[in-house]
């Protein structure tokens, strides 16, 4: 779908290394794997045991998982909303993005030298500078479109809604909160893009030793909330995507993890962009294709082809966990478990799906 996280951080945070392990990663995607669609955007797999389950079933050739395409943005400092480092290149390119995922440093490392002059890491101090970058740019953007809204709200009164909304963002940013952390409509600043509506995820960048530190990750979640938090070790990141699947379990397990960082950043952003699968399965692939929470079956079916959406006549559904059970979807049918469903049917995460239309 087209639908890009920015990762973006201050310098020496472990910004880059993620992004370069992210480019490698092909999690459940011998057949899908990274692709390069610009110089700084990575296609990475999104995890999902389904497949394969389902490929089993099917005798499929392949296995081909939903995406989530992350978007490595200029670094950030402070100034940026003026103008400073590469902040103009920063704005623009972070604007592109549909969700923006904050890469923070926890780690330690004498090589390695701290943003601002610190001498220790300081997380809520640097998730403190990029929000105010990103609420000043905000700032800058409402109070350029604020008059003009008011003006014409007095002989539109169908704008007087968007005008309220849009100053009560402004009130909140002043105060430093974001529109995202404070759970405002985004709808009626849609066409302001705003930086701070966009969905926010955290990347805590620790030491290996600090991932199973549980009282240090509860201390971080509270700084962030209630946007979803990954901790990871990006250095290992780098060395698992290099090893074979048995040697990274027993790499990931050593640390006390049962899952890789990039699998939960992939999952997690998924999520947060408001996505689902359904599945699709048979002797040359099984497949997840992505469509938006609330997605109907109609709309589900044009993702494959938009003809499929013009022509579509009725569905024929499985829940996934009924066709393991079934073995195959001629023995669902025989026990009632798969269903036919019209234009009206509202997709379920899962559903397998054999989509029935004119052409």
């Amino acid at each position: 779908m087209g639908l890009q996280i920015g990762i973006v951080g201050l310098p020496n945070v472990g910004k880059s290394t993620l992004f370069n392990a992210l480019t490698k990663n092909d999690v459940l995607a011998a057949n899908y794997p990274f692709a390069t669609i610009e110089p700084n955007v990575g296609v990475v797999g999104v995890p999902d045991p389904r497949l394969g389950t389902l490929a089993e079933i099917f005798h499929s050739e392949r296995v081909l998982p939903a995406t989530v395409d992350f978007l490595d943005i200029a670094g950030i400092v402070k100034g940026a909303s003026e103008g400073q480092g590469l902040g103009n290149k920063f704005l623009a390119n972070i604007r592109e993005a549909d969700a923006i995922c904050q890469v923070i440093r926890v780690f330690t490392d004498p090589d390695v030298v701290f943003a601002d002059d610190k001498d220790a890491p300081d997380p809520k101090s640097d998730i403190e500078t990029i929000n105010t970058e990103l609420i000043l740019a905000d700032l800058q953007t409402i109070e350029k479109v604020l008059p003009r809204l008011q003006k014409e709200s007095r002989m539109k009164k169908d704008l007087q809604e968007k005008v309220a909304a849009v100053e009560q963002a402004q009130k909140l940013l002043e105060t430093g909160t974001t529109v995202f952390a404070a759970g405002l409509d985004p709808a009626p600043l849609h066409d302001l893009h705003l930086l701070t509506a966009k969905p926010f995820i955290y990347v805590f960048n620790l030491d290996s030793d600090e991932l199973a530190n549980e009282p240090l990750k509860q201390d971080l979640r509270s700084l962030i909330a209630p946007a979803e938090a990954i901790f990871l070790d990006a250095k290992i990141e780098s060395e698992l995507i290099e090893l074979p699947e048995d040697e990274a379990l027993e790499l990931l397990q050593s640390i006390g993890q049962e899952e890789s960082g990039l699998s939960q950043l992939a999952r997690v952003g998924f999520d947060t962009l408001g996505l689902q699968t359904y599945l699709t399965a048979g002797p040359k692939e099984a497949r997840a294709w992505t469509i938006r929470k609330g997605a109907t079956a109609p709309e589900a079916a044009g993702v494959i082809h938009t003809d499929f959406q013009r022509g579509f006549i009725k569905a024929e559904i499985v829940s996934f966990d009924d066709l393991v059970a079934c073995g195959s979807v001629a023995e669902a049918r025989s026990k009632g478990k798969a269903r036919i469903e019209g234009k009206d049917y509202v997709m379920a995460d899962g559903d397998v799906v054999e989509f029935r239309f004119n052409v």
